[in-house]
């Protein structure tokens, strides 16, 4: 049997953030787009990486977000089943309305190569305490692991 690698499980269609979008944008962006997390590009380089909890951390009026659907409100209410309602209090903090994605997102990237093991994924995930990672070429992304990805690989093991 062969030996899964990255380039096996991972999501090749790569959705990035652009590090001077608004918040509002980037809420609508992985509302949009069913995700929860991406990398963050600037000037076609990878600077780092965004995710919902990243969105969390800030403070939640509407006022302070404007689009079209409350998302971020939709976020905080997906998030009631997981999260004990002082843990969602705790991940929130004041900011400005002029934020952007640089401003909030994880410089810390983590990746791996497309022959990396999906033994040595795991690994990288469990040691980070990350949801997801990239997979590159070089100095380019050419995918990304998450958690789901894993789980499917589980599910999928005969």
């Amino acid at each position: 049997m062969k030996k899964l690698t990255a380039k096996d499980i991972m999501t090749q269609n790569v959705l990035a953030a652009k590090a001077d979008w608004s918040v509002s944008r980037l809420i609508e962006f992985f509302a949009e787009n069913c995700i929860s997390g991406s990398p963050v590009i600037e000037d076609e380089k990878l600077i780092g990486v965004v995710s919902l909890t990243d969105i969390l951390r800030l403070d939640p009026s509407p006022e302070k977000y404007s689009t079209s659907y409350d998302t971020h409100e939709y976020y905080l209410h997906a998030l009631e089943n997981q999260f004990a309602p002082q843990e969602i209090n705790s991940l929130q903090m004041k900011i400005e309305p002029l934020t952007t994605v640089r401003d909030i997102m994880t410089p810390k990237i983590f990746k791996v190569t497309e022959n990396t093991t999906v033994q040595d994924v795991a690994d990288t995930m469990i040691k980070s305490y990350v949801h997801r990672l990239f997979v590159t070429r070089g100095e380019n992304v050419v995918g990304i692991i998450s958690a789901v990805d894993m789980l499917k690989v589980i599910r999928n093991m005969s």
